[in-house]
C-alpha cells in the first residue's frame, strides 16, 4: 500500500477516482472546513474514516507536514505508451519524457506543471527514477492523480516509438542548437528532460529530433530541471493557445468552478 498526505493530495485523489483507498485518517486535534470537506467527500465515496491522534498521523506518514490528513491507497495505476500516443479528439499531442528524473520533489512539481500545460501524458523509466510517492504526490498539489503516466524500461525505444506516431521528439539541453521559443510547439511534440545535473543520457540525446535551449544571463549554466520543464511546457501552452485563438477556436475546455488556491500552495 502507498500513503498520501496533505490536504490537496489526499482530496485530489478522493475526486479523481484514481486509487483505490483503504481508509483515510483525520487528526483529532484539528478540526476545520478544509478537514471536514475532505471528511464530506469520504464518506460520500463510502471510503472508511479514522480518527487518530497526529503523532500517529506522523510515523504513518513519516513527516509532520501532513496537514491533519493520511490516506491509505494502492499505487496509482499506470497507462501503457501506446495509450498515451492515441490520438485525442481536436487536440494536438503534448508528452512530457522524464529521462531519470531522480528526485520525488522534481517529479511533483513536474506534473503539477504537465497538468496545467494541457500535457497528455508524462513517460518516465522504470528504474534510476523517482517513484510517485507521498513526497511526490504532495509536492504535486494533487496534479498528480489527474495526469496518465507510463513507465518505460528502455527511454530511447520509448522514444523511438513516439516518433513512429508522428511526434517530434525535442530535448532539453544547455547546448541545444535554438532557443526554446523559436521552436513551433504547435506541432505534435514531446518535450524529454534528463536527470538533475547530469542531463539527458547520450544516446537520449542523439535520438532527439531537436535540442532547445533556455539562454541564461547570469553565471550559471541551467536551470533545476523541474523550473525548465515549466519555462519551457507553458510556453508550448502560450503558443497553443494564440493559436487557437487565431483560428477563432476556445483556447482550452471551461473550467469547473473551484476555490483558487495560493502561489506556492501545497
Amino acid at each position: 500500500m502507498d500513503i498520501l498526505y496533505g490536504l490537496h493530495p489526499v482530496e485530489e485523489a478522493v475526486r479523481a477516482g484514481s486509487r483505490t483507498f483503504d481508509h483515510v485518517c483525520l487528526a483529532r486535534d484539528r478540526a476545520d472546513a478544509k478537514l471536514e470537506r475532505i471528511a464530506a467527500l469520504c464518506r460520500e465515496r463510502g471510503i472508511r474514516l479514522r480518527m487518530e491522534p497526529r503523532d500517529h498521523l506522523t510515523e504513518l506518514a513519516n513527516t509532520a507536514a501532513h496537514q491533519g490528513v493520511v490516506a491509505v491507497v494502492r499505487a496509482k495505476a499506470l497507462v501503457d505508451l501506446e495509450d498515451l500516443l492515441v490520438p485525442q479528439a481536436g487536440k494536438t499531442p503534448l508528452l512530457l519524457a522524464l529521462d531519470g528524473v531522480e528526485d520525488p520533489q522534481n517529479l511533483g512539481a513536474l506534473l503539477r506543471t504537465a497538468n496545467g500545460a494541457g500535457v497528455d501524458g508524462v513517460v518516465a523509466t522504470e528504474r534510476r527514477a523517482a517513484p510517485l510517492s507521498g513526497v511526490a504526490a504532495k509536492a504535486s498539489a494533487g496534479a498528480a492523480e489527474h495526469v496518465r503516466m507510463a513507465r518505460v524500461v528502455n527511454m530511447t525505444r520509448a522514444l523511438e516509438q513516439i516518433k513512429a506516431a508522428n511526434i517530434w521528439v525535442i530535448g532539453l539541453d544547455e547546448r541545444g542548437e535554438q532557443t526554446y521559443d523559436q521552436f513551433d510547439f504547435t506541432t505534435p511534440c514531446a518535450l524529454v528532460l534528463g536527470r538533475e545535473g547530469a542531463g539527458l543520457h547520450e544516446l537520449v540525446k542523439r535520438t532527439c529530433d531537436h535540442l532547445l535551449r533556455i539562454p541564461m544571463a547570469g553565471a550559471i549554466a541551467s536551470l533545476n530541471v523541474s523550473v525548465a520543464g515549466a519555462v519551457v511546457l507553458f510556453e508550448a501552452a502560450r503558443q497553443r493557445r494564440n493559436a487557437a485563438l487565431a483560428l477563432g477556436q476556445p483556447a482550452e475546455a471551461p473550467a469547473k468552478p473551484k476555490k483558487t488556491k495560493g502561489m506556492g500552495s501545497f
